[in-house]
Protein backbone atom coordinates (compact mmCIF):
# COMPACT_ATOMS: atom_id res chain seq x y z
CA UNK A 1 0.00 0.00 0.00
CA UNK A 2 2.92 2.68 0.77
CA UNK A 3 4.05 1.54 -2.70
CA UNK A 4 1.16 2.64 -4.39
CA UNK A 5 1.28 6.02 -2.54
CA UNK A 6 4.56 6.72 -3.40
CA UNK A 7 4.25 5.97 -6.81
CA UNK A 8 1.19 8.64 -7.03
CA UNK A 9 3.18 11.04 -5.64
CA UNK A 10 5.98 10.69 -7.60
CA UNK A 11 3.02 10.83 -10.49
CA UNK A 12 2.04 14.11 -9.44
CA UNK A 13 5.54 15.78 -8.98
CA UNK A 14 6.49 14.93 -12.21
CA UNK A 15 2.94 16.01 -13.77
CA UNK A 16 2.34 18.86 -12.65
CA UNK A 17 2.74 21.94 -14.90
CA UNK A 18 5.82 24.27 -14.53
CA UNK A 19 5.83 27.90 -15.42
CA UNK A 20 8.83 29.55 -15.73
CA UNK A 21 8.68 33.34 -15.95
CA UNK A 22 9.57 34.86 -19.39
CA UNK A 23 11.75 38.27 -19.43
CA UNK A 24 12.24 40.91 -21.62
CA UNK A 25 15.20 43.42 -22.06
CA UNK A 26 16.92 45.83 -24.13
CA UNK A 27 20.72 45.70 -24.12
CA UNK A 28 23.05 48.54 -24.85
CA UNK A 29 23.31 48.14 -28.63
CA UNK A 30 18.99 48.17 -28.74
CA UNK A 31 18.96 44.57 -29.00
CA UNK A 32 15.67 43.27 -27.32
CA UNK A 33 16.34 40.26 -25.58
CA UNK A 34 13.51 37.27 -24.43
CA UNK A 35 14.77 34.32 -21.83
CA UNK A 36 13.32 32.31 -19.04
CA UNK A 37 15.86 34.46 -16.14
CA UNK A 38 16.12 37.96 -15.65
CA UNK A 39 19.13 39.88 -17.10
CA UNK A 40 20.56 40.53 -13.48
CA UNK A 41 21.04 44.48 -12.58
CA UNK A 42 19.59 45.27 -16.58
CA UNK A 43 16.06 47.04 -16.22
CA UNK A 44 13.67 44.37 -17.70
CA UNK A 45 9.98 43.64 -17.26
CA UNK A 46 8.17 40.06 -16.96
CA UNK A 47 5.89 38.84 -19.75
CA UNK A 48 2.38 37.17 -19.09
CA UNK A 49 2.30 34.16 -21.77
CA UNK A 50 -1.55 32.93 -21.57
CA UNK A 51 -2.75 29.35 -22.06
CA UNK A 52 -2.74 28.08 -25.45
CA UNK A 53 -6.57 28.38 -26.75
CA UNK A 54 -8.65 24.82 -27.76
CA UNK A 55 -11.31 24.72 -30.08
CA UNK A 56 -13.82 21.74 -29.39
CA UNK A 57 -13.81 18.74 -31.93
CA UNK A 58 -17.09 18.15 -31.22
CA UNK A 59 -18.91 21.23 -33.04
CA UNK A 60 -16.96 19.94 -35.87
CA UNK A 61 -18.29 16.74 -35.77
CA UNK A 62 -21.72 17.67 -35.69
CA UNK A 63 -21.49 20.11 -38.32
CA UNK A 64 -20.09 17.36 -40.48
CA UNK A 65 -23.28 15.24 -39.02
CA UNK A 66 -25.88 17.42 -40.73
CA UNK A 67 -23.61 17.87 -43.89
CA UNK A 68 -23.80 13.93 -44.47
CA UNK A 69 -27.62 14.51 -43.90
CA UNK A 70 -28.61 16.86 -46.11
CA UNK A 71 -26.25 15.29 -49.03
CA UNK A 72 -28.53 11.93 -48.21
CA UNK A 73 -31.66 13.62 -48.67
CA UNK A 74 -30.21 15.59 -51.80
CA UNK A 75 -29.64 11.65 -53.21
CA UNK A 76 -32.90 10.37 -51.99
CA UNK A 77 -34.51 13.18 -53.67
CA UNK A 78 -32.51 12.62 -57.16
CA UNK A 79 -32.88 8.83 -57.07
CA UNK A 80 -36.64 9.50 -56.27
CA UNK A 81 -38.81 8.07 -59.21
CA UNK A 82 -41.04 10.05 -61.32
CA UNK A 83 -44.60 11.01 -59.26
CA UNK A 84 -46.58 10.08 -62.35
CA UNK A 85 -49.04 11.76 -65.12
CA UNK A 86 -52.21 12.14 -65.36
CA UNK A 87 -54.68 14.87 -63.78
CA UNK A 88 -53.54 14.23 -60.35
CA UNK A 89 -49.84 14.89 -61.13
CA UNK A 90 -50.80 18.08 -63.06
CA UNK A 91 -52.65 19.39 -60.22
CA UNK A 92 -49.09 18.85 -57.74
CA UNK A 93 -46.83 20.52 -60.53
CA UNK A 94 -49.23 23.59 -60.95
CA UNK A 95 -49.11 23.84 -56.77
CA UNK A 96 -45.08 23.45 -56.98
CA UNK A 97 -44.41 25.79 -59.47
CA UNK A 98 -46.86 28.15 -57.23
CA UNK A 99 -45.03 27.18 -54.04
CA UNK A 100 -41.46 27.96 -55.99
CA UNK A 101 -42.66 31.16 -57.70
CA UNK A 102 -43.38 32.01 -54.30
CA UNK A 103 -39.80 31.36 -52.89
CA UNK A 104 -38.55 33.14 -55.65
CA UNK A 105 -39.82 36.28 -55.05
CA UNK A 106 -39.10 36.29 -51.27
CA UNK A 107 -36.00 35.60 -52.26
CA UNK A 108 -35.70 38.72 -54.61
CA UNK A 109 -37.48 40.91 -51.74
CA UNK A 110 -34.38 39.70 -49.08
CA UNK A 111 -31.70 39.93 -51.86
CA UNK A 112 -33.17 43.81 -51.91
CA UNK A 113 -33.64 44.47 -48.98
CA UNK A 114 -29.71 43.54 -48.17
CA UNK A 115 -28.69 45.50 -50.89
CA UNK A 116 -29.98 48.57 -49.73
CA UNK A 117 -28.05 48.66 -46.97
CA UNK A 118 -29.05 47.22 -42.87
CA UNK A 119 -27.41 47.30 -39.30
CA UNK A 120 -25.61 44.21 -37.95
CA UNK A 121 -28.44 42.14 -36.70
CA UNK A 122 -30.74 43.16 -39.16
CA UNK A 123 -28.45 42.03 -41.90
CA UNK A 124 -27.84 38.36 -40.10
CA UNK A 125 -31.48 37.92 -39.72
CA UNK A 126 -31.57 38.71 -43.58
CA UNK A 127 -29.26 36.40 -44.27
CA UNK A 128 -30.51 33.74 -42.51
CA UNK A 129 -33.77 34.01 -44.06
CA UNK A 130 -32.13 33.71 -47.58
CA UNK A 131 -30.14 30.80 -46.64
CA UNK A 132 -33.67 28.91 -45.16
CA UNK A 133 -35.59 30.31 -48.01
CA UNK A 134 -32.64 29.40 -50.82
CA UNK A 135 -32.67 25.68 -49.21
CA UNK A 136 -36.51 25.12 -49.46
CA UNK A 137 -36.10 26.67 -52.96
CA UNK A 138 -33.73 23.83 -53.51
CA UNK A 139 -35.31 21.50 -52.05
CA UNK A 140 -38.48 21.56 -52.82
CA UNK A 141 -38.13 23.10 -56.25
CA UNK A 142 -35.13 22.43 -58.00
CA UNK A 143 -34.31 18.80 -57.08
CA UNK A 144 -37.64 17.49 -57.82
Amino acid sequence: MPWILAIFVVIGCFSSPLYAGVYTWIDSNGVAHFSDYPPGELPHREIVVSEPSTVPMSENLDQGRRVSGIRDDVRGLLSAPDRGAGEGADRARVEREKTCGAYRKKLERIQSKLRAGYGNDKGNTLRRQRRETSQKLSRECLLQ
